[in-house]
């Protein structure tokens, strides 16, 4: 459907047509995605997103993906793949709006990135797309989607109100919704997000239960898409304390999978359930529900899929303090991680690589007591980690600090501290300030080690001004 100037202008790119040949959409977005990982980049690039491309819905792709195209096309320019100039793109009007904006953001403006974080994720999605969760409520989402201002009735509106029809441009809304969450989160965190994430979650659930979707692949579509928002907002409240919040919200997307018969939905679902039931000391229920998950992922081709599913049992085992089914299932974890990245791997998994792996690995063995070993994992997660991941990069060494700290290194635990607090004015998660927390509590009798009084009195001073 049609429902603005903007998407109606759309020129289609046929010079990126031609590049795709005679593979499918599907399968020319897993040569992608190949191409991504040769170079170390990370794109969520599916069927739907080549077709917008080729629809000229998406105008000049992000920073992420330019490099991607050209590593696949070496010699040839944005231009000969049918892209427009970038600073052409930038330069057209905006959309009236009540305050500034973020670009990449689908909430207000008071949460902005970094200058070279602007350049480096600049919105390449059509203007329908970038104005579709800039407002709150249900009614002013879907006037901006095109529907008239009472298409989408409130919550608990009159039942005989009109409702409006869902297509392709309210299902990509929904879609993007999901990846500008993910995006913010692994740059700042989740404290400050979560209020304005809940907007678009029940503009999300009011499309389903107000108006007509007359495709079932579109109505797939918009469940699975309601269904990760809702993970999404709940990892938000999870990470920033609020669990009880975080079960409500998993709940309700656990749900949308099974009313959906998504089994894919269902196993992120249950993964999400089962970290959030170790973090709240409900070992037996993280243990049930990573099983859970499991069974659902079965359905999946997807072994790196299996081997996060693995690791929250594991977690919760070792929460259990069960060291030999700990280990059992921890090695259950490393067996699916070997086999290696899939076509098939949700696109939620982008964060779950080898740093990944080694932090749950750290963590389980904290869990046990074993310090010293957990602190040689958080080592090499953080190690590892790509530094554009700032929230996961100062989680990785706030648990190495605290590892150290208690496997007694309290020097080498200050150091590790310091690295983190420099970290704190980009990252917002209550998460990482109680790990450091209780690592400063743990560092106290050290006050006279060297580097300690130091990192503490930075500390409180980073308290403070929070």
């Amino acid at each position: 459907m049609a429902s603005s100037s903007q998407a109606s202008r759309a020129v289609p790119n046929l010079a990126f047509r031609r590049l795709r040949g005679q593979r499918s959409p599907g399968e020319f977005a897993a040569a992608v995605r190949r191409a991504a990982r040769e170079i170390g980049e990370q794109v969520s690039c599916d069927a739907r997103y080549i077709g917008r491309v080729e629809a000229g819905e998406i105008r000049c792709p992000n920073y992420a993906y330019e490099r991607v195209f050209l590593h696949m096309f070496p010699g040839l320019t944005l231009a000969d793949l049918g892209f427009t100039p970038r600073e052409r793109v930038r330069g057209r009007g905006a959309a009236p709006q009540a305050g500034p904006i973020h670009p990449c953001c689908p909430f207000d403006g008071s949460l902005h990135n970094s200058p070279s974080d602007s350049n480096r994720d600049s919105d390449e999605e059509s203007d329908v797309l970038r104005r579709a969760f800039m407002t709150s409520g249900p009614t002013t989402v879907a006037a901006s989607l095109g529907f008239g201002l009472g298409s989408v009735p409130a919550p608990g509106g009159p039942p005989g109100e009109a409702a409006g029809r869902v297509g392709e441009t309210e299902v990509n809304a929904v879609e993007e919704a999901v990846r500008r969450i993910r995006l913010l989160d692994d740059r700042h965190g989740a404290d400050g997000l979560y209020q304005r994430a809940a907007r678009p979650l029940r503009a999300a659930y009011a499309l389903l239960d107000a108006c007509t979707i007359t495709r079932r692949s579109t109505a797939e579509r918009l469940h699975a898409g309601a269904g990760e928002l809702a993970i999404s907002v709940g990892w938000l409240a999870h990470d920033s304390g609020r669990f009880d919040d975080a079960r409500s919200h998993y709940a309700e997307a656990l749900a949308t999978a099974r009313v959906a018969g998504d089994p894919a939905l269902e196993a992120h679902a249950f993964c999400n359930t089962s970290f959030l039931a170790r973090d709240a000391g409900r070992h037996r229920e993280a243990v049930r529900t990573a099983q859970a998950g499991q069974r659902a992922a079965r359905q999946i081709a997807s072994p790196r899929l299996l081997s996060l599913l693995a690791l929250r049992e594991a977690g919760g085992w070792a929460g259990l303090g069960d060291r030999t089914s700990c280990e059992q299932s921890l090695a259950r974890a490393h067996t699916y991680f070997e086999r290696g990245a899939s076509d098939a791997d949700p696109e939620w998994m982008s964060f779950f690589g080898e740093p990944e792996l080694e932090a749950l690995r750290a963590q389980c063995w904290s869990a046990l007591g074993d310090w010293s070993r957990a602190a040689g994992h958080a080592r090499r997660a953080a190690g590892l980690q790509d530094r554009r991941f700032t929230r996961n990069l100062a989680l990785y060494r706030a648990e190495l600090a605290a590892d150290l700290a208690r496997a007694g290194a309290p020097e080498e635990a200050a150091a590790a501290g310091d690295r983190v607090l420099d970290l704190m004015d980009e990252v917002r998660s209550s998460r990482i300030q109680t790990i450091l927390a209780d690592t400063a509590r743990t560092l106290l009798p050290h006050r006279r080690t060297p580097g300690v009084g130091t990192f503490l009195d930075r500390h409180v001073s980073a308290f403070r001004r929070a």
